[in-house]
């Protein structure tokens, strides 16, 4: 009955409220502009602690006008005028800033449309097509903090772009031609793989000594060549070591992405492109712009006129491909499958992914979007898995998943085992996931466990544990025989409830801007304030212990805060608990 009612409130009414909000506020504003003489130009909308939506666009006039910033504001504001049933309530200057707020209906039928909503709150309208390629990390052992930082912020990323509306597939790129693999298939041929441990562990094991070997006694290393050599020809025999190797290593990477709760639609081998003759082609399309030439021995592209000083080598003397050739077939590629390209990589990857920029726009391919990360570190210091000092993923998630299950025992000691595990492994996964994904990834920075697993307030703990507490209350109501019905939203007046609803409400927005700036820090950042402002609610305003008709209203509210607590964790691939 309720949601019937929802349907037939707001049948007629937008349904993404935020978003309509902010254009009538660029709306008001451009009439404003016009009224008062100015030329219009960009709003220069944003957040601001003192307003829901700010402006400083009186910034962007005041050069152009001789006027100051508070001066021009002023004119601006005299000339707003806000239409019945507006969004928008009033309009205050601060200074050089025009600062609006939203008015009751908005915070009416946010509320309202959350409830109906549900799962789908926050979900926008967008349409195409998107690639997505992350961590593929080369098949020679598991992955490590380094590697997962790029898993998070692509699959978080994904989660973004899929809630924003765009279809999105997310592809690992499998270096199967590399010296790497190499190394493993003659490792594999003259040491025991060890059957007993995780595949992609046993496969490093095997790199590491291969490597060791092929430094002490390097007449081994023309056999490795030679392996390079056969898997690109095409030899059968060699192309089934390659693919036991590679089928090995991949095994166990997506055994540990798994765990993370990331998941890849399809594994991209780079040979398919040497096998089907796009490397050739693309190498001929370069060589008809006339910038390859040869300098010892290789073919390499002049990119001096792109700002590029390194040149790009697209082939060996021997005739072979690299890395970036097929690379740039398997862009070329991707570009007839979709309407978008987001790589995520390394910040090791600058220079290279420059270069495919530059070489795919001379030769007519679509560029990718390109999301550079910075390292990630732990205390514990250097991650080679080459020389075999590295600390692989599995090691940090099972530390994690120890500590977690030491607070979750410290803290409800009065559970049963299965319980704690449960909890301590979903806690530590969230926590890993959170504490890499809030940082931007043009900042590096340092896995720290002990603040990942901060309940209070700084890691994923905290907005699990407000979800929790939604899901309790709700629970203890029903027990009581208080069940969500008919209210009034006007009725939620309190300061901490009206905060609540503008937090809830922002949700759209955040998704919107994180999807179009390629910003997967958005999202965790407001969680975590949206957690904050429901405990805010919770300490400062009564719900089971109110009068009838607040306990209705402030039970929705409650079960609002569960709807969008939950769906943000989801977009940043976390679990939201109903108890821990």
């Amino acid at each position: 009955m309720l949601k019937k009612k929802l349907c037939t409130w707001l049948e007629c009414k937008p349904l993404l409220m935020f978003l309509k909000f902010k254009d009538e506020v660029s709306s008001v504003l451009s009439n404003a502009l016009e009224s008062a003489g100015f030329e219009t130009c960009d709003m220069a909308l944003g957040e601001s602690p003192h307003a829901d939506i700010a402006s400083s666009v009186a910034f962007r006039l005041a050069s152009r006008y001789k006027k100051s910033p508070k001066e021009i504001c002023d004119i601006i504001r005299d000339k707003i005028k806000i239409v019945p049933d507006s969004y928008i309530e009033r309009v205050e200057t601060a200074g050089p800033y025009l600062n609006f707020f939203a008015s009751r209906a908005f915070l009416n039928e946010n509320v309202l449309r959350i409830l109906l909503d549900r799962e789908n709150f926050g979900r926008l309208g967008n349409k195409g097509k998107i690639i997505l390629e992350h961590t593929s990390a080369n098949p020679d052992g598991p992955l490590h903090i380094g590697h997962v930082r790029n898993s998070v912020i692509g699959d978080t990323l994904a989660r973004i772009l899929d809630r924003a509306g765009f279809d999105v597939e997310r592809q690992y790129y499998i270096n199967d031609m590399g010296r790497q693999v190499a190394v493993v298939v003659w490792g594999l041929e003259n040491f025991k793989l060890d059957t007993t441990k995780k595949p992609d562990h046993a496969i490093a094991e095997v790199y590491i000594e291969a490597n060791k070997t092929l430094v002490d006694e390097k007449e081994h290393s023309p056999e490795v060549n030679n392996f390079m050599k056969k898997y690109e020809e095409g030899d059968t025999d060699t192309i089934t070591l390659f693919r036991n190797a590679m089928d090995t290593a991949i095994l166990g990477i997506k055994e540990t992405l798994i765990r993370m709760n990331i998941h890849h639609d399809n594994f991209i081998l780079e040979s398919r492109f040497v096998r089907s003759g796009d490397v050739d082609k693309i190498v001929e399309r370069i060589k008809e712009t006339g910038r390859a030439a040869i300098k010892d021995g290789a073919l390499m592209v002049d990119l001096k006129d792109k700002g590029i000083q390194k040149a790009l080598v697209i082939q060996r003397s021997d005739g072979t491909s690299l890395y970036t050739t097929r690379d740039l077939a398997y862009h070329e590629w991707k570009a007839g499958q979709c309407d978008r390209m987001i790589d995520i990589l390394g910040a090791d990857h600058k220079l290279i992914s420059s270069q495919l920029k530059a070489v795919l726009s001379i030769i007519g391919i679509k560029e990718p979007e390109i999301v550079i990360f910075e390292f990630v570190s732990l205390p514990e210091g250097s991650m080679s898995t080459r020389r075999g000092v590295f600390i692989s993923a599995d090691e940090v998630l099972d530390q994690v998943r120890q500590a977690a299950y030491e607070e979750v025992a410290k803290r409800r000691p009065e559970t049963d085992e299965e319980f704690k595990k449960k909890v301590s492994e979903f806690v530590g996964i969230g926590a890993v996931r959170y504490d890499i994904i809030r940082v931007s990834p043009e900042k590096s920075t340092t896995f720290d466990w002990k603040q990942a697993l901060d309940f209070e307030k700084q890691g994923a703990p905290f907005i699990q544990y407000a979800h929790a507490r939604a899901c309790s209350i709700i629970k203890n109501a029903e027990e009581k025989g208080a069940v969500l019905g008919e209210f009034d939203p006007n009725i939620l007046v309190e300061e901490q409830e009206v905060a609540l609803i503008k937090k809830l409400a922002a949700f759209e927005n955040v998704i919107d801007i994180a999807a179009h700036d390629l910003k997967p820090a958005l999202p965790a950042i407001y969680a975590r304030e949206l957690a904050d402002a429901f405990n805010q609610f919770y300490r400062f305003v009564p719900v089971l212990s109110a009068e009838p008709e607040y306990v209705k209203a402030r039970l929705a509210l409650v079960e609002c805060s569960r709807i969008v607590l939950a769906n943000a964790l989801d977009t940043l691939g976390i679990t939201a608990p109903e108890s821990m």
